[in-house]
């Protein structure tokens, strides 16, 4: 199985061009803080490149930026080509099959994120934590008195 789901923001605006076939295809980086802090005390941020194409593509060049929250599912993915001199460059990235938006509009002109170049793990320290579940809440409260499955919706 090779799955992918990242959340992070992102360190430069989406790059967009057209293959040769004119579909779209869109270039990023998301910039991911590691759970756990280094000797230093600090947090080390890793830097995932990711890649969407057709339609996806050209909304996510239309409505994210610089430092816009998203996250990104998809699979990761290696290939390799010849650059202009001759030498085989090996690349990693996670092909996204999915990218959602986790910014709303206000807050999307307030963010400033480092580029990979000036990156500090501070900069990273003063995100909103997310809110915990308490897993003793009853997640079908909403849902009335009682939920009915039959066998015949049971896979096994």
């Amino acid at each position: 199985m090779n799955k992918a789901f990242l959340i992070g923001r992102l360190t430069r605006d989406p790059e967009l061009r057209y293959s040769s076939s004119n579909a779209p295809i869109v270039n990023f980086t998301v910039a991911i803080d590691r759970q756990y802090t280094n000797n230093q005390g600090q947090r080390e941020t890793d830097f995932i490149n990711v890649v969407a194409f057709q339609k996806q593509a050209e909304n996510i060049k239309k409505y994210v930026f610089k430092g816009s929250l998203v996250a990104v599912d998809g699979r990761i993915q290696t290939r390799n080509y010849d650059d202009k001199d001759g030498k085989r460059v090996y690349v990693t990235e996670v092909v996204a099959d999915r990218v959602q938006f986790l910014d709303s509009k206000s807050s999307q002109n307030q963010v400033n994120t480092p580029t990979e170049d000036s990156v500090s793990p501070a900069d990273f320290q003063n995100e909103t934590a997310p809110k915990e579940t308490n897993v003793s809440d009853d997640v079908f409260a909403d849902f009335g008195s009682s939920i009915e499955i039959s066998d015949d919706d049971i896979a096994f």
